[in-house]
């Protein structure tokens, strides 16, 4: 244990970000840089070192958690990332990004607030990174297999990197013109800088991972020609279908799928474009849907000198602290506050879209909403609460329904999907097509980062294995696993 009465002296304490007034005006990540360093090891000493540490069921990852947060506390910062990186490919993004089941899990939030494991994590591994502590571990020897990984985003690099290491020889395809997947031009710079997803590449690149951009498989390359040149393949294609809303309205001018507004933002961000073709500035923005995805339109049209923005979800207001039926230590649904909605906006729940209004052009300019509530399981709307309000930039944050069917890459290999159109798979991640694996958002459905970089490495095992009959790999999760995290 790092500190016996740590979690009795210590209060808990996060990162501090920027002024809201100074960060909406640059694309920089929001916390005040380095500020974390002179209470990390603090924090770290409020770990319990429980004898059942439930911090590593609440990870998807299975975090070594414990054990780090005591290095952390004797500043050995070394040992820390590399306690660390056992279990994870990416901390530098899962630190940033992931939701932190892990800290809903902690035993210290019984009755107390939880250790800052999150803060913790990125902590070690920026420290890790600035002391050159990051290295290319490039395999002992070849295996003389070829693997092709489709989809170049967490579940994909996580995937490409345990094969590379287990010496296989190893290309991942992306269609996009950047390696990165949704971790390049879904997620808005504000909340993670491309720097950190660079130089995991170049570490992957000197590790003998080669990287294939703007070829589409099932477009550009056909299936079954993969199929040939690879002695395995992993899916890892994401989950990039929308979910639309069917409403009168639809089709003008100004409503846009989310993942067709962030991607072009950031593409700014790269020097790619000067404006933003689907720019906020100066207009009213409705974003349709309360999750991480909506919060990111939310931030990123902030930053683009929106006029207003306001957020809708069909929801209730979650709750400000766990209800009866989401006990501990299973991940509560309670009321968020991001840094996108501490710059501002209004956020509207229970509310359900009727139809879109537009002007004479086509151009979108009014949303008409009405309000929502529970009747008999089902929601139903509530009479005389129909309004409008303002809008004439409407993002459709709604979530996904499943892999991509439009490329013909399903059909091509021949994949089986599950009820809920994913790509199917056993326990070892294999599809119905032998040598064809798959992981992430593709087999599982839109889930978290964490899960994606987990399902990367259970998948590469299942891999190796494949390949050689046996892998040193680290054992997977189970593709059905759910257990205390969503």
């Amino acid at each position: 244990m790092a500190d016996p009465k740590g979690f009795l002296t210590t209060d808990r304490e996060v990162a501090r970000t920027r002024p809201v007034a100074e960060r909406v005006r640059d694309w920089n990540e929001v916390y005040v840089p380095g500020s974390l360093l002179p209470v990390i090891s603090k924090q770290a000493s409020r770990c319990m070192d429980c004898g059942i540490p439930f911090c590593h069921n609440g990870c998807p990852l299975g975090n070594l958690i414990p054990e780090w947060n005591d290095y952390a506390y004797r500043d050995d910062w070394q040992a820390a990332s590399e306690r660390l990186h056992a279990t994870n490919n990416f901390p530098e993004f899962t630190g940033r990004l992931c939701p932190a089941p892990c800290e809903s899990a902690c035993v210290l939030g019984i009755n107390q607030q939880p250790v800052t494991i999150k803060n913790v994590e990125v902590t070690i591994i920026d420290k890790a990174w600035d002391a050159g502590d990051v290295t290319p571990q490039p395999p002992e020897r070849l295996s003389g297999k070829t693997v092709a990984v489709i989809g170049s985003g967490p579940a994909g690099l996580a995937a490409a990197q345990q094969l590379t290491r287990a010496g296989h020889t190893v290309a991942v395809y992306e269609r996009a013109d950047r390696i990165g997947g949704l971790l390049r031009y879904g997620i808005p710079e504000f909340k993670m800088e491309k720097r950190h997803i660079n130089r995991r590449i170049e570490q992957m690149r000197a590790e003998g991972t080669k990287f294939r951009t703007e070829v589409e498989i099932g477009r550009d390359i056909d299936a079954a020609k993969l199929r040939k040149r690879y002695d395995a393949v992993v899916i890892a294609a994401g989950a990039t279908t929308s979910r639309d809303l069917p409403v009168p309205g639809r089709d003008l001018k100004g409503v846009h799928f989310a993942m067709e507004y962030l991607p072009l933002a950031n593409k700014v961000q790269e020097g790619d474009l000067t404006v933003s073709p689907i720019s906020a500035e100066g207009k009213h923005v409705v974003v349709i849907g309360g999750g991480d995805t909506g919060a990111d339109c939310v931030g990123t049209a902030h930053r683009q000198g929106a006029a207003s923005v306001t957020q809708l979800e069909i929801m209730p207001r979650p709750a400000d602290e766990r209800a009866a039926h989401q006990p501990w230590p299973t991940f509560p649904m309670l009321y968020k506050v991001t840094s996108a909605h501490e710059e501002g906006g209004e956020r509207i729940y229970s509310v359900s879209t009727t139809h879109f209004e537009g002007d004479a052009d086509g151009n979108v300019q009014w949303l008409h909403l009405v309000e929502v509530e529970f009747t008999g399981g089902k929601l139903e709307q509530k009479p005389g609460t129909e309004r409008r309000i303002p809008a004439q930039l409407v993002t459709l944050a709604m979530g996904f329904t499943g892999t991509d069917r439009q490329n013909g890459l399903v059909e091509q290999f021949g994949l089986e999907l599950d009820e809920r159109g994913n790509v199917a798979r056993d326990a070892d991640y294999a599809t119905n097509v032998p040598g064809v694996f798959v992981a992430g958002d593709a087999g599982r459905g839109q889930s978290l980062i964490v899960w994606a970089i987990a399902e990367g490495r259970s998948a590469a095992r299942g891999v190796d294995r494949y390949l050689t009959g046996t892998s040193t790999l680290p054992a997977p999760v189970r593709p059905t696993d759910r257990a205390l995290t969503v």
